[in-house]
């Protein structure tokens, strides 16, 4: 290598002219072909020289250079730096201008041109996960632990509270296997003290959603004592409320006080409801005083609807009036943060801001506004109607006072209202006169109280049955708030008083039209269409109504009616025995529609289910005279005619002037075998009722049966009875030809003998009517008040049309003519 290199002699060290024929080998072109680095570095990609064999040293040493003349000789740069792009040592180096120098590695010289990287292949594919791994499953378990809680939180919104707290549990007992796995690899620091904060947290939260207060309080006693929770002080709360809920009222006072002291006061909000909490468990042990304080201490603080109205109910049950009237301000001076109605009226045309009310005018933030101010005004009127009878000397005056702060504070709106509960509160007390004049005040009013009183008076009239009046202020509500349902009820029910029902159907459907909700207007047209014979209208209307009430009797007593009237008697009452039963789930001890159910059955010929029925409506009202003749009926039939005894001895109780139960009884003594019981009977009946036939005719053959002496005086005695019996007859048959005759001949006669026969003919046919009524000998008596008269007893003075006056008897009957005269001047017109 040293032999291309020309080196100057000592002694010319000072040629000021030496150099002059060296120059730079870059510019020889002519032997470019014979250069083997140039031809290299055009054939290779970047200009790359062939791979490094050798360590590259530093830019400062020498290296040889090719001249044009084939040799190589060793260039320095003026700082002493090698020539880019020379060859040092056998190693090639890049050249600067094709590629950055020592940016490229030994590996990847002398490779060809390749951007896209297609030489090297497809890509290895991507490692896969170990998931038998230990970290791959604690995470898989960590995430089904999450899934858990989610699902347990989702089941009891949706009111599955079992299978939450199901889930809660099984989160739990996976949040605990995680733990123990994560011990296993790791240390404890690793483990996740949210995720078992929220599972035991969910799990005592479902524990005391499904009332299992013990186990809810000891897995919020796990969160409280470990002392890794920062915040799990705060469920002192909870517990304060299971307590609450168990009525151990000391220990969620303490609880709640623990909670208060470990939440610190930048959270206002928060310390407010557990002092309101710790007021009501004061209120509900009845320590006043100490609530008082509490919700005092509130009202000064952050004052809501909630704390004033207990303050109120705290200063009524230890009686102090002029704190009553004070505590009443500050509730209606709390204030009730909603926009008020002018806020939706638009002021002007504009149809985009038109829209926009409309947009707004029912959105989720109005309806929160109209529940708040609800619940304000249901707040104000209790507390009103509480305390308006003790503050002052009387209710009325107490009342106004009460009006008055209403009208002073932004509740100007229930100051009428407060009028009309008083008017209200006069019915309760039965004074009517003042309910009237209270109600009377409000004709002169706008148009909304006018008709909300109107509609009162209506109703007030129509309970006292003045029609005329009824209508009257009912047609005063309807002019008053065409829209008012309750209006249009009113005066649909005066309507349908008069008879008029199809006009009484309208108003009802008017009302409906106005408020679908009115179920008043609801049921009283499925009643008018009942009226009018429309059953499946009725039907539909009973049906929507059930829809909206589920476990209202009278509707469903309705349904079950409508569908016994619907179905043919040849058919089974399935229907309506269905919805009897729905009835019966709703009112049990209800007698009539147990008898109902045990007559349908009865029909059906299920014997057993009947009696079942009848038996449990004899036992909640043991004086309804068909359950008991069934009742005894069955039993006979059944031939245990010793139970039917204590039926038929009721019926005798309670009708005892009719003569048809006990002779039952004495019948059921006989069938039974038991004679001397049933002469006995048959005694004490003849004794009773002397001229009874029947009882006759039994005592005559139960004496000849036993061979007793007394057979032949009641056989006497039967022989007269029906001796008189026939002559009854006659008498009755010639009373009723008498009668046929005067018909006939009643155009032909004059007057005065018209006269005479109703002087003479009037008692006789009122006799003949009230003999005609009477059964027969061998019919049993039946149960109308109309026909209680003893059939065997004969006057002996004759008939009463044959009988001289007395001057009682006369003053007696015109006594009866006046009352005649006084009860028809009574009939309204």
């Amino acid at each position: 290598m040293m032999q291309n290199v020309h080196l100057a002699p000592e002694a010319d060290e000072d040629d000021l002219y030496s150099g002059y024929n060296d120059y730079n080998p870059t510019f020889d072109t002519e032997d470019l072909e014979n250069d083997v680095a140039f031809q290299q570095a055009a054939r290779t990609s970047h200009g790359r020289r062939p791979p490094v064999t050798a360590k590259i040293p530093g830019t400062s040493a020498s290296r040889p250079l090719a001249t044009g003349f084939g040799s190589k000789a060793t260039l320095t740069s003026s700082m002493g730096r090698p020539m880019t792009g020379a060859i040092q040592d056998g190693v090639a180096r890049p050249m600067t201008a094709v590629h950055a120098a020592g940016y490229t590695k030994a590996a990847m010289r002398g490779s060809l041109f390749d951007p896209l990287g297609q030489a090297r292949g497809p890509a290895p594919p991507l490692e896969m996960k170990n998931s038998d791994s230990s970290e791959e499953k604690i995470r898989q378990l960590e995430k089904k632990v999450n899934e858990l809680v989610e699902e347990s939180c989702i089941a009891n919104s949706c009111g599955d509270l079992k299978l939450a707290l199901e889930k809660a549990k099984e989160a739990g007992r996976k949040e605990r296997v995680l733990v123990r796995q994560r011990e296993q690899i790791a240390t404890s620091e690793n483990i996740n003290l949210d995720l078992t904060y929220s599972v035991l947290f969910n799990l005592a939260s479902q524990y005391a959603a499904n009332e299992m207060y013990t186990e809810a309080l000891n897995t919020y006693q796990v969160i409280v004592k470990n002392k890794m929770f920062s915040n799990g002080g705060r469920l002192k709360v909870n517990m304060g409320n299971i307590y609450l809920k168990q009525r151990n009222y000391s220990k969620a006072i303490k609880l709640y006080r623990m909670a208060l002291d470990q939440i610190p006061s930048v959270h206002k909000e928060m310390r407010i409801k557990i002092m309101q909490n710790i007021g009501v468990a004061f209120i509900k042990t009845g320590q006043y005083a100490d609530a008082i304080s509490s919700f005092e201490h509130i009202m000064s603080m952050s004052p809501n609807l909630k704390a004033g109205f207990n303050l109120i109910l705290c200063y009524f049950a230890i009686g102090n009036s002029e704190q009553m009237k004070k505590a009443f301000q500050k509730l209606i001076a709390v204030p009730l943060e909603v926009d008020y109605d002018d806020k939706y009226i638009s002021s002007n045309d504009d149809p985009h801001t038109n829209l926009l009310i409309e947009a707004i005018k029912n959105d989720s933030l109005r309806q929160i506004e109209r529940e708040r101010k609800s619940m304000a005004e249901e707040y104000i009127m209790t507390a009103a109607k509480l305390i308006a009878p003790v503050i002052e000397t009387s209710f009325a005056v107490g009342y106004d006072w009460c009006v008055e702060v209403v009208k002073a504070s932004h509740y100007v709106e229930l100051a009428n209202d407060l009028e009309i509960n008083k008017a209200t509160t006069y019915l309760r007390q039965q004074d009517f006169n003042q309910a009237l004049e209270t109600l009377k005040m409000f004709e002169k009013k706008d148009s909304r109280v006018k008709s909300a009183a109107a509609t009162n008076l209506s109703f007030l009239y129509y309970l006292e049955n003045e029609l005329a009046q009824a209508t009257n202020y009912a047609d005063l509500a309807v002019n008053s708030d065409r829209y008012n349902p309750a209006a249009l009820t009113n005066k649909g029910n005066t309507v349908f008083a008069n008879g008029d029902y199809e006009k009484a159907a309208e108003f009802y459907k008017e009302a409906l039209r106005n408020d679908s909700s009115c179920t008043e207007a609801l049921y009283n047209l499925g009643l008018t269409h009942k009226k009018l014979n429309r059953i499946d209208e009725a039907l539909d209307c009973f049906l929507k109504l059930h829809a909206i009430l589920r476990n209202s009797a009278q509707v469903l007593y309705q349904i079950a009616n409508i569908y016994e009237i619907m179905e043919d008697p040849n058919k089974d009452p399935k229907k309506a025995i269905e919805w009897l039963l729905q009835l019966i789930s709703v009112v049990p001890t209800d007698p009539h529609v147990l008898s109902e159910l045990g007559k349908l059955y009865d029909n059906e010929g299920d014997k057993s289910q009947a009696f079942h029925y009848y038996y449990e409506s004899y036992r909640y009202f043991p004086s309804n005279i068909e359950v008991i003749e069934w009742l005894g009926a069955y039993y006979i039939d059944t031939q245990f005619c010793e139970k039917a005894i204590e039926y038929f001895e009721r019926a005798a109780l309670i009708l005892p002037t009719q003569v048809k139960w006990q002779l039952m009884v004495a019948s059921c003594y006989r069938r039974s075998g038991n004679y001397q019981k049933a002469l006995e009977k048959y005694k004490v009946i003849h004794r009773k009722f002397p001229d009874n036939v029947e009882c006759l005719r039994f005592l005559v053959r139960l004496c000849t049966d036993m061979g007793l002496k007394e057979v032949q005086e009641y056989m006497t005695k039967l022989k007269k009875v029906e001796k008189l019996k026939e002559m009854r007859e006659q008498r009755i048959k010639s009373g009723r030809d008498g009668s046929a005759r005067s018909r006939r001949e009643g155009n032909a006669e004059t007057l005065s003998s018209n006269s005479g026969l109703n002087s003479g003919g009037t008692k006789g046919e009122r006799l003949s009517a009230k003999l005609k009524a009477l059964p027969g000998t061998s019919e049993p008596y039946e149960s109308s008040g109309s026909k209680e008269i003893d059939a065997s007893y004969i006057d002996p003075l004759g008939p009463q049309a044959e009988r001289p006056k007395t001057a009682a008897r006369k003053r007696a009957e015109e006594d009866d003519f006046a009352d005649e005269e006084l009860g028809e001047d009574l009939l309204p017109e």
